[in-house]
């Protein structure tokens, strides 16, 4: 008989310091009840040694070396790190980043080959082995690890589900739109790489660029996940099955369905199904900073969105030239003249998104395979402490920690799944 306790809180993007206080102490308390202690590292580490990519996933994430340890104290033993952020630094910013995170915390998602970003990494406990497989379908092509060849190094970089997005308009519709777009030059690079054979043609539509357009008498947009990526995270998930008790799977998904931050996009939910019918013990989702309902399937949670457990978002130390241009500022501008440009002072985005700084933490056990019962307990980071305060993590008190519950609740709702609220604290009986 194996029993092991799992505690999941979804993005940590922390940049600076959390003191060790009264509030670290109790959340600390309450995660070393638990066996596996699991986040989203959204950061890349370095002391400024690396130089920084001319894209970003938003922000040029990264912090020192040194915030692993206020994780750490947390109680925090094992992260996932396939993010949009994977590449803010280059490839030089993904090598520090895994040197010290090897050095500190079992991490998976991303390796320096899509062989190593693939595999599970397992972290061993008294009760039990968990294996944890990392992805991320938001990241810039660049982001991605490659393959190993014989005669050809693999790329580092991040373990990723690609997906397609397809638009579907009228036939007729899709007529005029090619006899408009045709008139002029816009697409002209993406016809001519179709017809000297460096890029496909649409089977059953017209490709915009990288824009795929169909003609459909119901008109809407569907993504699907790519197969080859989805095939070899299932070969992962079976190798994990055979060598740990338990397997959990980490996918950061920024991408929803139509302008819906709450809702995840259609191949998100197929990509879940098909873990856990693969055998996969729950999903946890993260990405867009805020949560996303859940929902339980064949008896396994899926967490479409953990939401935030840590996010310092607006307190990055430097930021390069490319950061400041966005905003047509020059060398004499600091980080927090950019930063009030893009929130308009805080009024603005995700620093004015009460959502994005209210979340919770998650408990449930698995035992002999199965999970009878979820706990959720509400958190707050701060949304009125101002910037400097800004995204700290503490449990939240009854009002706030209610209010949260119940937005989860509804959320989840449209999955089936019934949250019962009582003492500050919110249980889904499977």
């Amino acid at each position: 008989m194996s029993q092991i306790k799992i505690l999941a809180v979804g993005d940590s993007f922390i940049t600076q310091h959390i003191p060790d206080d009264e509030k670290m102490t109790d959340l600390r308390k309450y995660f070393m009840q638990h066996d596996v202690r699991f986040t989203n590292f959204e950061v890349l580490l370095h002391n400024f040694e690396v130089y920084p990519a001319p894209i970003s996933g938003g922000t040029w994430a990264c912090a020192r070396p040194n915030v692993l340890e206020d994780l750490k104290k947390m109680g925090i033993n094992v992260v996932a790190w396939a993010n949009n952020h994977n590449i803010d630094w280059n490839i030089e910013g993904i090598l520090t980043t895994k040197r010290h995170l090897d050095a500190n915390l079992i991490n998976a998602g991303v390796g320096k080959n899509l062989a190593e970003a693939s595999q599970p990494r397992y972290i061993d406990t008294q009760q039990g082995r968990l294996a944890l497989i990392g992805v991320t379908s938001t990241i810039s092509e660049w982001g991605m690890a490659s393959a190993q060849r014989p005669d050809v190094l693999g790329r580092p970089g991040a373990n990723v589900l690609r997906y397609k997005a397809i638009h579907k308009v009228l036939p007729e519709e899709l007529k005029q739109l090619k006899t408009i777009i045709e008139q002029t030059e816009i697409n002209a690079n993406r016809r001519l790489n179709e017809m000297e054979g460096f890029a496909k043609s649409a089977e059953n539509g017209y490709f915009i660029n990288n824009i795929c357009i169909e003609a459909d008498s119901v008109p809407g947009t569907i993504t699907k996940m790519n197969e080859k990526d989805a095939e070899r995270i299932v070969r992962m998930i079976n190798e994990a099955k055979r060598q740990a008790d338990n397997v959990i799977v980490s996918h950061h998904t920024h991408e929803r369905k139509g302008l819906n931050k709450q809702l995840p996009a259609d191949f998100a939910c197929d990509f879940a199904h098909l873990c856990i019918d693969n055998g996969v013990d729950a999903y946890l989702g993260h990405g867009p900073h805020i949560w996303r309902g859940i929902e339980i399937y064949n008896k396994k949670p899926i967490f479409y969105s953990l939401g935030n457990f840590i996010f310092q978002n607006d307190l990055v130390e430097k930021q390069p030239t490319e950061f400041y241009d966005l905003y047509d500022l020059g060398a004499e501008n600091t980080v927090a003249d950019g930063l009030d440009i893009r929130s308009a002072k805080d009024t603005r985005g995700l620093a004015a998104d009460r959502r994005v700084f209210e979340s919770a933490a998650v408990s449930f056990s698995i035992e002999d395979g199965k999970i009878s019962q979820i706990e959720l307990k509400p958190l707050s980071l701060g949304f009125k402490n101002g910037r400097a305060r800004r995204g700290r993590p503490e449990f939240a008190n009854v009002v706030d920690g209610t209010r949260i519950l119940e937005e989860i609740a509804k959320l989840s709702a449209e999955y089936g799944t019934q949250i019962k609220i009582d003492n500050n604290k919110g249980i889904i009986n499977i």
